[in-house]
């Protein structure tokens, strides 16, 4: 808390105003569930989660005084649905953007932006040194070895340009309207879409028990 406010009085020091805050630090957590500590699960919740919005509540008070500003919240495709190994890394991301929803509500009267920027997989260095591999439950080798496998080979490997990707950012701030969620990369939009999809089909096909639940008279 002590380096937040710390951060925060230095930008303003430099510049004089926020303008943009982007809460871009993290890491993530490959294991199953079951292989989780509690540990790691809070503390990676502490860091994408309570850290981001750490950031946002500090600054907030400036972006309302000068009745402008944007806040974005760098989430991830695993934000906006899940896969098995990356249940903990989902869970921060998935908090991060329930807050980021309601925030996008509660400050747009004061000229505030509020974006999610949900990525694929982008030439970082998250799939480096940023991911933490949990001790392995052979039970769990058929549904989490896959994702273990993929997380372990694809540093380096990654399709997306973090350069066009801070500029396809800057492009939805700039717009008239922006989008609340901003998918970023071939995959993100291909895996969100499908996820839409299959909700969507869901709701439709269990929507007569769903509305069946009404109480009687």
């Amino acid at each position: 808390p002590a380096a937040v406010q710390a951060g925060v009085a230095a930008a303003l020091k430099a510049f004089g105003q926020i303008d943009v805050l982007i809460n871009n630090a993290g890491y993530g957590i490959v294991g199953a569930l079951e292989e989780t500590p509690e540990a790691e699960l809070r503390a990676q919740l502490e860091t994408n989660f309570f850290g981001a919005i750490s950031v946002t509540q500090a600054v907030l008070p400036h972006l309302r005084a000068q009745q402008r500003g944007a806040v974005v919240n760098i989430s991830s495709m695993g934000g906006n649905m899940s896969f098995a190994g990356f249940s903990a890394y989902s869970a921060s991301k998935f908090a991060l953007e329930g807050a980021s929803e309601a925030l996008a509500q509660e400050v747009a009267p004061f000229g505030i932006k509020v974006m999610i920027v949900e990525p694929g997989a982008f030439k970082t260095d998250f799939a480096g040194d940023a991911l933490r591999h949990m001790p392995v439950i052979e039970a769990y080798k058929e549904t989490v070895g896959g994702t273990r496998d993929f997380a372990k080979t694809m540093d380096g490997t990654q399709e997306g340009d973090p350069l066009k990707a801070a500029a396809a950012i800057d492009q939805a701030l700039q717009a008239e309207q922006t989008p609340l969620r901003l998918q970023l990369g071939e995959d993100s939009v291909t895996a969100v879409r499908a996820h839409a999809e299959q909700l969507l089909n869901d709701l439709k096909t269990w929507a007569p028990v769903a509305l069946a639940t009404k109480v009687e008279g």
